[in-house]
């Protein structure tokens, strides 16, 4: 099922982004097994009002894409936490990256995803996320790879259920990714997308110190 509904077009800020979906998704307040998971680093000030509004854990769900090489803009698939990697292979295809091409962006991108986990989580263990309600929060969803990463990761784990929360989605993401969670609650799906970023008024980039410093908050409200 996919939930739509009213927002300011552009989108002002993630900020408001973050607390238009928590408008939608009330009837998760305060529930004990729940917990927002963000996709770094765009999806954790989103996630961070949506957690801080209905009282709910936040943490994070690692996740890179891998771009096509010499147009890294486009993705050809994703890796997650856990070793989980997604293809895209029409994106292959058509870029023709070889399989040397394609283990390279990958190790560099797990890299980048160890530094990060190191960064953001420091000692902090991973969250248990068996019998649980998944809500997975990014800032917008384009080909839907990255995303597609991340439900297979939290998957493994056994969840009650997945719902993925996030301000605007292709259609083709949408498609996608329906048949793989339990709801999707997006307000916008637009006939079409080329970029994430057209749809915000501003969509300036979110740093690791951000990152850090709204995951200090977040921690500080529920150790």
């Amino acid at each position: 099922m996919v939930r739509k509904a009213q927002i300011e077009v552009p989108i002002p800020d993630r900020v408001a982004a973050g607390r238009t979906l928590a408008r939608m998704l009330e009837s998760y307040r305060n529930k004990t097994d729940a917990i927002v998971l963000a996709l770094p680093r765009g999806g954790v000030p989103v996630a961070w009002e949506i957690a801080r509004e209905l009282a709910l854990p936040l943490d994070l769900l690692l996740v890179r894409k891998l771009g096509i090489p010499g147009h890294e803009e486009y993705a050809m698939g994703a890796i997650a936490s856990g070793g989980v990697r997604v293809f895209n292979e029409e994106a292959l295809r058509l870029g023709r990256v070889d399989d040397v091409s394609l283990e390279l962006v990958s190790q560099r991108e797990q890299r980048e995803l160890e530094r990060r986990d190191r960064l953001y989580r420091g000692e902090r263990p991973q969250p248990v996320l068996h019998d649980r309600q998944v809500l997975l929060v990014d800032d917008g969803l384009a080909t839907g790879s990255t995303m597609r990463a991340a439900v297979q990761a939290v998957r493994q784990q056994g969840p009650a259920r997945i719902v993925l929360a996030v301000p605007v989605s292709s259609m083709e993401a949408i498609a996608i990714l329906t048949p793989l969670v339990d709801e999707i609650v997006c307000p916008l799906v637009p006939d079409w997308l080329s970029s994430i970023g057209e749809w915000y008024h501003d969509f300036g980039q979110t740093s690791d110190r951000e990152v850090q410093e709204l995951l200090r908050q977040a921690w500080e409200r529920t150790p």
